[in-house]
């Protein structure tokens, strides 16, 4: 079994052992692989919301708001548990608990391809958030303990082009089962990838550790972890009522806050703080963090409602929207890993605030989308979306990943992921909130002027474009003025959400224009001496 220790020491690390970086690129791999799976469920499930809401035997009838939660208990149980799993991971050993997250991953999505009603799916979803939260952090810590520092901004670009490749088999694979299988094979799909992930990892991956991890910070832990629940609960709350004044998410919100406010002080006055908190000193790691988080907000929020723009708007089936979603996934998996070569020539402050400014365009390109726009137009602006982000992540992830020691790369995975999953978060939420608020309005009165519809049943057909749509069905060739007034009142919806995402990525754009830093100064070579020079030296 590959269990040859990774020696590190402090901030300049020793070498990583000679065994171990022979084999760092097939260790890199498997990975991935693991990587592969986190990723490529969600991307299935984007591709499966509309199967699974309809009524069974095809799907569960989930209404809109199981939906959410059927994303936002992964979230929910993923985002919380994040920072716990980092610690973990550098205290008792990365491929531990990267071995420990495969398996209840695995046994999540068994569960969940079988669920027989829209509570069960849930609940197996946050299974499957906890074994996501032990995965992701350890690949990328495991990733800096088996490459030498000159490596790993190329690897961690190829690591993020590995996303890329999930986003773009995941949406082909589910519309490809949802083709052939029932609902619940886009979760049983990841069952063999974590059988050949767990075998591979046992034999080529090595164990690393924290060497000198000190006393456990029990306090530190369960503040991070109640006051991330309590924030991201808050969040997803407010995105289900479309009201971020109510009470319940204002309580709950400001709750997580003030939880991770004490969190912070705990730590700042702890002698065995479980996070250093002087790093967000440094404003190039606070603007890098913030990075991830703000570009995660504006994307997740888009795929959130892309989904039913392609399938429920233009009438495309599962398999046909998740090919649409190439180009976004193409252009990652392209440019990701060539964009160290980027960095190198401007400096990561160019490269990242162009990436965001590419970002900020495509979402405002969105405009432009209607219910009868040639499929092109937005394929173009997918990819050129997939570029901008390409240049965002890998070069803000070495900046986090490099800040901190080696034998705290598990604390500093946890940081990016916790932050890039609050950020995905918000943006489903909020922008979740904007479009279906926007689309009651659009709808309202079209539902109104409908005879013979109950209140109730009004109410309901207004949460959605699908349970408007449905509703239309029902009224046969009556309903056909209705499927129209929904799709354009959708479009309105969209296009409104699409203009705060590109808000939202002008100021992430803003962050990093200020607080990353430039392009490196060329290093000044010393000019060796000449050897007449060094026989006349005196002795």
């Amino acid at each position: 079994m590959a269990n040859s220790p990774i020696r590190s020491g402090g901030p300049s690390p020793g070498r990583v052992d000679a065994a171990v970086h022979r084999r760092r690129w097939v260790i890199l791999s498997v990975l991935m692989l693991s990587l592969l799976i986190v990723v490529l469920d969600n991307s299935i499930l984007n591709v499966a919301m509309k199967t699974i809401a309809t009524p069974a035997p095809t799907g569960l009838g989930a209404t809109q708001s199981e939906l959410e939660w059927a994303i936002n208990a992964y979230t929910l149980v993923f985002a919380g548990l994040l920072f716990t799993a980092g610690l973990l991971g550098d205290r008792l050993g990365r491929k531990k608990v990267l071995l420990f997250g495969l398996a209840v991953f695995g046994a999540g999505s068994v569960l969940a391809a079988f669920a027989a009603s829209p509570v069960e799916l849930i609940t197996f979803r946050a299974l499957m958030g906890l074994g996501g939260a032990f995965v992701m952090p350890a690949t990328l810590a495991i990733l800096m303990n088996v490459f030498e520092r000159e490596e790993q901004p190329k690897a961690i670009g190829i690591w993020a082009g590995g996303v890329g490749l999930a986003i773009a088999i995941g949406p082909i694979a589910g519309g490809l089962l949802l083709d052939h299988f029932w609902w619940g094979s886009v979760f049983l799909i990841n069952v063999p990838i974590v059988l050949i992930a767990l075998v591979a990892m046992v034999f080529l991956v090595p164990d690393s550790r924290d060497p000198a991890p000190g006393r456990l910070d029990p306090v530190g832990v369960a503040l991070s972890v109640v006051g991330l629940v309590l924030l991201v609960y808050g969040i997803i709350k407010g995105g289900q009522l479309a009201d971020f004044t109510d009470p319940e998410v204002v309580g709950t919100v400001l709750g997580g806050v003030a939880v991770l406010a004490l969190f912070v002080l705990q730590q700042k006055r702890s002698d065995h703080p479980s996070i250093d908190i002087g790093y967000f000193r440094n404003p190039a790691f606070s603007a890098a963090v913030g990075a991830i988080a703000l570009v995660f907000f504006a994307l997740m929020g888009v795929t959130f409602f892309i989904v039913f723009y392609v399938q429920s708007v233009r009438g495309h089936t599962p398999l046909e929207s998740g090919l649409l979603i190439l180009p976004l996934a193409a252009a990652q998996m392209i440019f990701a890993p060539r964009a160290r070569h980027v960095v190198d020539r401007f400096g990561a402050r160019a490269v990242c605030t162009a990436g965001m400014l590419s970002v900020a365009v495509t979402m405002a390109g969105m405009l432009v989308l209607g219910t009868d726009t040639p499929m092109w137009v937005m394929e173009v602006l997918f990819f050129l979306q997939g570029t901008g982000m390409a240049h965002i992540m890998p070069p803000v992830t070495v900046s986090i990943m490099q800040a901190l020691p080696r034998e705290k790369a598990g604390s500093g995975s946890a940081l990016n992921n916790t932050f890039r999953q609050v950020g995905g978060t918000l943006g489903v939420a909020v922008l979740g909130s904007v479009l279906s608020t926007a689309y009651r309005d659009g709808i309202k009165a079209t539902l109104d002027a409908v005879p013979g519809l109950p209140g109730p049943a009004r109410h309901a057909a207004g949460e959605s474009i699908e349970a408007t749509l449905g509703v239309a069905a029902r009224l046969g060739p009556a309903g056909r003025p209705l499927v129209a007034a929904a799709q354009d009142a959708f479009v309105h919806a969209m296009h409104l959400t699409a203009l705060v995402s590109s808000g939202i990525a002008l100021f992430g754009a803003a962050v990093v224009a200020v607080f990353l830093p430039g392009r490196p100064a060329p290093a000044v070579p010393v000019a060796a001496p000449r050897p007449d020079e060094t026989e006349r030296a005196p002795r």
